[in-house]
């Protein structure tokens, strides 16, 4: 059993090196917060003391306005498949704007019915409308099950995350405090009347899943959840329970959503739901689908979707920069790519993912620090690019779940979120909650690497703990 750690000292020590060689970032970020709230505008990027300023990235690399050359597995919120600034995607967008194309935002082009062809063939979608962030797309999903079921309540797994929209900030954060842990509004400003629309269930948890249906069933408009879960640990659902979760909103007269942003083009070239066969009724894309540029989008069955259009009443605007040629250029370039080469693609990086965990795991046990990491494939999912590192203080815990992940009493989550990140920045080596995810860019190198790093950063940790 791992004991219960104070990290005050450590995260001193480790601040104080990374200013001392940083200082272009150090000097950055004094002159960003003047400006900027909190010196910048997404609330993970921005690590403490500061983040790193980036002023090159390609590849499985970034370098730092000091001249840091970073191996980062962050890799564009895990939007990079193929790496930063990969030329599949520069070529051609350096090309079109050569051309006189691709800033002609206002008009409609030959390019989103191309994106939206192939994302309906390989997702099995009936219809897709765009939009331009993962949060909006959630966002207008569950509007879009609430007015065509005619029901209030939104049902989804604690510790998912759904983007910053009203529906979406509840159940993210997990409190001890609070009898059903994840139910719980996590932003000051929702009006009391949506949080108390959500519902909050377990993941892979059938039992629960069957109990709130039994209770709200005929209220609940939509089940909204990731198939692989990201931010709560890199979790991925049992066949079982998605072919529950199927089979109960059908029974109940209410809608399916998979929020595939970070799973869509994953884990194969095209939806997740292909590999565990089971068809929701609607769906969320983003990241990967964009090749790096702001897209994203609702796809599903017609009838639902028909309700954003003419006469269905559901506002789904998408907003100025919905289907914005660039980005459509940019999102048919890289989803052809990775359909034309899914076969050599999603295996090596699968292999590569598992190298990576064994590797990490390895490395930070023989540094001190027993960890265990998740994000390994199951009898559905074949294999998997992502990986996020955790510190059970009984190391017989799975970490199957986001009750065990985000719970500060089973994990070390402050070692995992944060003092390993700032130890394995002083490496050179970005990671995002113990881990990330590899790219086609990444090679065993890296990872070798990445396992030094790991190793490194344990003992420092350790003496420094110890000291």
């Amino acid at each position: 059993m791992i004991r219960k750690r104070e990290y005050s000292r450590v995260l001193e020590v480790l601040a104080e090196e990374w200013t001392r060689r940083s200082p272009r970032s150090a000097a950055i970020n004094r002159d960003a917060l003047k400006v900027l709230v909190d010196g910048g505008s997404h609330a993970i990027r921005l690590l403490r003391p500061f983040p790193p300023r980036i002023r090159l990235a390609q590849g499985a690399f970034v370098t730092d306005e000091d001249g840091h050359r970073i191996l980062d597995f962050w890799q564009g919120h895990h939007a990079n498949i193929l790496g930063h600034n990969p030329k599949e995607i520069t070529e051609p967008l350096a090309a079109a704007f050569a051309q006189g194309f691709g800033l002609q935002s206002g008009f409609t082009d030959s390019l989103q019915v191309q994106v939206a062809e192939l994302l309906c063939s390989r997702t099995g979608a009936e219809r897709v409308r765009f939009t331009s962030s993962g949060s909006l797309a959630t966002m207008y999903a569950i509007m879009l099950a609430r007015a065509a079921t005619g029901r209030e309540k939104v049902l989804k797994v604690g510790g998912g995350w759904h983007g910053a929209q009203p529906w979406g900030l509840v159940g993210v954060d997990y409190h001890p405090e609070n009898r059903h842990s994840f139910q719980h509004a996590e932003s000051r400003g929702l009006p009391n009347a949506v949080a108390d629309q959500v519902l909050v269930t377990g993941f892979n948890d059938l039992g629960m899943l069957e109990d709130q249906f039994r209770r709200h069933g005929s209220r609940i408009a939509c089940f909204i959840l990731e198939p692989f879960m990201g931010s709560a640990g890199s979790l991925p659902a049992k066949l079982a329970f998605l072919e529950a979760a199927r089979e109960l909103t059908r029974k109940n007269g209410a809608l399916l959503i998979f929020d595939e942003v970070i799973s869509g083009f994953r884990f194969c070239a095209g939806s997740i739901a292909r590999l565990f066969a089971v068809q929701p009724d609607l769906a969320t894309f983003a990241k990967i689908i964009g090749g790096g540029m702001p897209v994203a989008a609702v796809a599903g069955r017609a009838d639902v979707m028909n309700l954003a259009g003419k006469g269905g009443g559901v506002r789904f605007s998408g907003g100025t920069y919905s289907c914005h040629p660039a980005s459509m250029l940019a999102s048919i370039s890289m989803m052809r790519h990775l359909v034309d080469h899914e076969a050599e693609i999603y295996p090596g990086l699968a292999v590569l993912g598992d190298d990576a965990r064994r590797t990490v795991e390895e490395a930070l046990r023989s540094g001190g620090l027993p960890a265990r990491c998740t994000g390994y494939g199951n009898d559905a999912l074949p294999g998997s690019s992502m990986a996020s590192v955790h510190f059970p203080f009984d190391e017989s815990c799975p970490c199957d779940t986001p009750e065990q992940t985000r719970n500060p009493d089973v994990c070390d989550v402050t070692l995992s979120d944060t003092v390993l990140q700032l130890a394995l920045l002083l490496e050179d080596v970005f990671v995002m909650h113990g881990l990330g995810s590899v790219s086609t860019a990444h090679t065993r190198q890296d990872i070798s690497r990445l396992g030094e790093a790991c190793r490194k950063a344990a003992q420092r940790i350790v003496s420094l703990l110890d000291g």
